[in-house]
């Protein structure tokens, strides 16, 4: 029996199509594959695979894209440190920017995977071609009270590895997240805060991480793992136009007891304050309130960038 890896079999392989019936996700409304609804998504596909692929979630208002420069500049960088050949930048802001007018209020999903496989196993031959899938989901309506009251969240016992080669990166593997949710889900929380298995502070399951120290803001290095948000990148650089000192530093468990304000980002919610954590009251403080009353028009209007 030969060691040569198995030639995928191409166009002969059997492929699930976009649209064979309707989506049962809630808010699920278009789904595109290559630009084309028609399209197929191959069985081999690398994302499904291997989690080989990087992905965007993007809010939209009011027919436009939130921050959607800096969302396309953090997807085309994560392909680069994949060396994931990907060329097709001006179709895909075309196609979220169609998308985005189309509705009043959506999230657009934009997943880029390295493709079909060309051969069996982990190895990259080289000529595999990218696959862009998009989908949208109408709405959600987000829920006033967690912007104006805050949110619950609870420090989890799951830690995230260490892995400086990904870290900041939105790739397509997220099965640390799927169990640090099922950790926290039943509890009444609505995130749950995560830290690296060395004891660093890191993120959320689905946010970044912000505290307030006196009058300066804290936020995590995302330089070992978890995900550089984009919403995170907004604010850092808008709380220094707003003269609010920010640090990008190493943050342990201690450094939230002892914050005073805490608050949670991501391109969906914009910002949460923090009012309890696990057993400590906390509450919306001034830093926080700030920020929120300066980042409105950029929700709720969005530029580009």
């Amino acid at each position: 029996m030969s060691d040569a890896p198995e030639a995928a079999r191409g166009e002969s392989e059997p492929a699930v199509s976009a649209q064979r019936g309707r989506l049962s996700v809630p808010g699920f409304d278009r789904l595109l594959v290559n630009g084309l609804e028609s399209a197929a998504i191959s069985p081999l596909d690398r994302g499904a695979h291997f989690g080989d692929g990087l992905f965007e979630t993007i809010a939209c208002r009011s027919g436009r894209a939130r921050f959607l420069a800096l969302h396309l500049e953090r997807l085309m960088q994560g392909c680069s440190r994949l060396r994931i050949p990907y060329e097709d930048l001006a179709a895909t802001r075309a196609e979220i920017e169609k998308l985005a007018r189309e509705c009043e209020r959506a999230l657009i999903k934009v997943l880029v995977t390295r493709g079909q496989a060309v051969a069996r196993g982990y190895g990259i031959a080289g000529t595999e071609k990218a696959m862009r899938i998009t989908i949208r989901y109408t709405g959600p309506q987000e829920e006033p009270a967690c912007q104006q009251d805050g949110v619950m969240v609870r420090t989890l016992a799951l830690r995230l590895g260490e892995n400086p080669l990904l870290a900041g990166l939105k790739h397509c593997n997220r099965l640390e997240q799927i169990l640090a949710h099922a950790e926290y889900s039943q509890s009444g929380a609505a995130e749950g805060i995560l830290f690296s298995s060395t004891g660093r502070l890191v993120s959320g399951t689905m946010s970044n991480v912000f505290i307030v120290r006196g009058s300066t803001l804290l936020t995590p290095l995302i330089d070992r793992c978890g995900v550089a948000g984009v919403m995170r990148r907004v604010i850092i650089r808008e709380a220094g136009r707003t003269g609010i000192p920010v640090r990008e530093c190493e943050l342990g468990a201690a450094d939230l007891q002892t914050a005073d304000e805490m608050f949670l980002t991501n391109a969906r919610v914009g910002i949460w304050p923090v009012r309890a954590l696990d057993e400590r009251t906390l509450g919306p403080g001034p830093i926080t309130r700030r920020l929120q009353k300066w980042m409105t028009p950029l929700l709720e209007e969005p530029a580009d960038a």
